[in-house]
This record gives C-alpha cells, sequence and structure tokens, in this order.
C-alpha cells in the first residue's frame, strides 16, 4: 500500500502544480479539497493526483478524514505552500521500510518568510508531525492542530520547504484569523486576564521570540517577525478579555 502524500487545499491554484511535482515519488498523491472554487481541482487532475473533495469544518477534522479516505500504509501530510526535497523523499522512504518502531515522524521545515529563511525566532526546526502510519493518529484541536499518537516517535533530518507568509498583508491577515481562534482556545482553558496581561504578555513574548529563540541571529528581520509576534500575542490576550468581560 506504500505512502500516500495528502495535500489539503482550499482555492491553492498558484501553489498545487509545484507542491504534487515535489511529490513525484510517492506510490499516490491525493488532494484533499475543500471545494475549491478557483482551479485547484483542475490544476491536480492535470499533474496526475487523485483529487477528494470534503467539506471543511475544522483543521483537525480535515486530516482525520484525509486519514480515513487515503488507502496506504503511511499518509504524509503536505501543504499546498510546502516543497519535499529529494533528500526528505529517500529519508522517508527509508523510515517506512523495514521493522522499524515508529508509526509517526516528526518533519522538520525551512520556513521562508517574507521570501527570506528564517531560523531564528522560533520557525526552525518548527518540526510538525505529517508522516504516520496508518491507524496510529489522530489529530484533535480546531486550529493549530494537535496530533495523539498511538505508539513511538521519530524525528526526520531532512527538512519540507514551507513558503510561509509572502508579505506583510499576507502576515496580517492569517494571524487575524490565528488570534480569534487561539484567545477561544484560552477561554475554553478557564484563562481570565488582568488589564496588564495583554501588556505583560507581549514583552514576554518579544523576549522569547527574540531572545531565548535567538530571533537576533536573523538580524533586522528577526526583530521585525519578534515584534510582530509580540503585537498578536497582545491582540490575542486583549480579544480574551473582551469576551470574558461580554459574558
Amino acid at each position: 500500500m506504500g505512502i500516500a502524500a495528502v495535500v489539503l487545499t482550499l482555492n491553492e491554484e498558484e501553489n498545487i502544480e509545484a507542491c504534487l511535482a515535489s511529490l513525484e515519488w510517492a506510490d499516490r498523491r491525493v488532494v484533499f479539497d475543500s471545494f475549491s472554487t478557483d482551479r485547484t481541482v483542475e490544476l491536480a487532475r492535470q499533474a496526475g493526483a487523485e483529487v477528494i473533495q470534503h467539506p471543511f469544518q475544522n483543521y483537525a477534522q480535515q486530516r482525520n478524514a484525509a486519514l480515513d479516505r487515503a488507502d496506504a500504509a503511511w499518509i504524509f501530510f503536505v501543504d499546498a505552500d510546502e516543497r519535499a526535497t529529494p533528500e526528505l523523499a529517500e529519508e522517508i522512504r527509508a523510515v517506512t521500510t523495514g521493522d522499524r518502531p515508529e508509526v509517526a515522524w516528526w518533519v522538520p521545515r525551512h520556513n521562508y518568510i517574507f521570501g527570506r529563511l528564517t531560523l531564528g525566532a522560533g520557525w526552525y526546526p518548527d518540526y510538525q508531525l505529517r508522516l504516520v502510519r496508518r491507524g496510529h493518529a489522530h489529530w484533535e484541536r480546531p486550529v493549530h492542530e494537535v496530533a495523539v499518537v498511538d505508539g513511538p516517535e521519530g524525528h526526520l533530518k531532512h527538512p519540507l520547504i514551507h513558503y510561509n507568509y509572502a508579505d506583510l498583508a499576507d502576515f496580517i491577515a492569517r494571524q487575524e484569523k490565528y488570534t480569534d481562534y487561539d484567545a477561544g482556545i484560552l477561554l475554553e482553558q478557564g484563562v481570565r486576564p488582568s488589564f496588564y496581561t495583554p501588556y505583560s504578555q507581549a514583552v514576554r513574548h518579544f523576549w522569547w521570540r527574540f531572545i531565548a529563540l535567538r530571533g537576533i541571529r536573523d538580524g533586522l528581520h528577526g526583530l521585525r517577525l519578534s515584534l510582530l509576534m509580540a503585537y498578536y500575542e497582545a491582540v490575542k490576550y486583549r480579544r480574551l478579555r473582551t469576551i470574558v468581560n461580554d459574558k
């Protein structure tokens, strides 16, 4: 049954061809699409990929549905804005053959942010659990989904290439969405911020990104990203405070 490379998509016509081209080594290429309205499905079929369409509820549910529908021994999840290198492909082939005990593998990523490879501020190695033996994992939590694995896990050495945040407008649009989700998660966890919490969290987060996670190694680029992430940490807690006060 081999390896199925699964790409979750919604309106990814700009990325899907290059993504699928980087996955030609897989035994199957499956585009698991949330009813795109652009040419994603057409281009995927032209590239020789199997297309399965499934309504989107949340990120965890979409991955779980893909696990159920993609018929292969191993599932390798790839986002449309990611590319698998030949070195990563060779490593995946090696760890999915034989009698190794691992049933899931974490994959590092090289994140290109605003067009620049970013190695500090928490963006490397940026391990993501993407390679799983079918029947041994599922995902929970609607956004920033968390994998639950039944069995030993391992870490691969060769990274996925991730073309993350094309420009500042892309960054802002996604962070606005993420902060809403994350504020909801904090609410469910019982977190109740004070008036000063957004500001203290912003300072803490900047220090964590720029110093502890070595954003400083990326110079002004790392400083900019650390400041942006600190700002949106404050936004998250302000939104949480608003939700709590409105109840």
